[in-house]
């Protein structure tokens, strides 16, 4: 059982996502666990498994990782496709097993280990942020709009908490959400009574008062 194929492994997935690799059982001291910061899921387990236990043939051991991924694509690959397999010891719904041992291309391993990732950390709070950032220049967008786009229509009020919670104003910008009749969102945000307005102005958006014409300035929601 050769690990150098394990180790360069981790060694990416620390370099690539920040994430400390973790050894947290004293009686398998081989596991390494790799954990999104946000939230504190795991995404990844490399770990060396029996042959027999995978349903392999021969005898000793090999290293897997296991990741999680989309459940049609576990029904489709894991199993079918040689070096997928439906996961050791996890929810086999929702995870795969990945042999490390040369089965599968180095960049297809690196693809699934991306969407693990990006399953774990997609939150309602990520896609409220993405969807305002998909709101162009000279542009508004209401609440629900954001939650539409956000992949729940039905989730405004949060749309309102996480842009009152921005990490990056910059990048993220909320000064172009406006309320369902075109309404600013008053003094307690963006830094001051007018600094939205001031904003929107600057990015060509006309502020009559405390509001927006949404029949002039709304975007349209992308098309399927």
């Amino acid at each position: 059982m050769d690990p150098k194929m394990a180790d360069e492994i981790c060694a990416y997935i620390s370099r690539t996502y920040g994430a400390k690799e973790k050894r947290p059982w004293a009686r398998y001291p081989d596991y390494r666990t790799f954990k999104a910061s946000q939230p504190d899921k795991w995404f990844a387990l490399v770990m060396p498994v029996e042959r027999h236990k995978l349903g392999l043939p021969g005898e000793g051991m090999i290293w897997v990782i296991n990741l999680k991924a989309d459940p049609d694509f576990i029904m489709l690959a894991a199993g079918s496709r040689e070096g997928i397999l439906p996961a050791y010891h996890m929810n086999r719904k929702h995870w795969i097993s990945v042999l490390l041992d040369g089965s599968l291309p180095a960049d297809l391993v690196r693809s699934l280990i991306e969407t693990s990732y990006q399953l774990v950390t997609d939150t309602p709070t990520k896609r409220i942020y993405e969807a305002v950032r998909k709101i162009p220049r000279g542009k508004v967008a209401t609440y629900a709009q954001v939650a539409a786009m956000a992949g729940n229509p039905k989730m405004f009020r949060a749309v309102g908490n996480a842009l009152h919670h921005n990490p990056d104003p910059a990048h993220i910008p909320c000064h172009r959400v406006v309320n369902s009749q075109g309404r600013l969102s008053g003094a307690f945000a963006f830094d001051g009574p007018g600094e939205q307005a001031k904003r929107l102005r600057e990015e060509g958006v006309q502020v009559s008062g405390d509001r927006v014409d949404l029949k002039k300035y709304q975007m349209e929601l992308p098309s399927d």
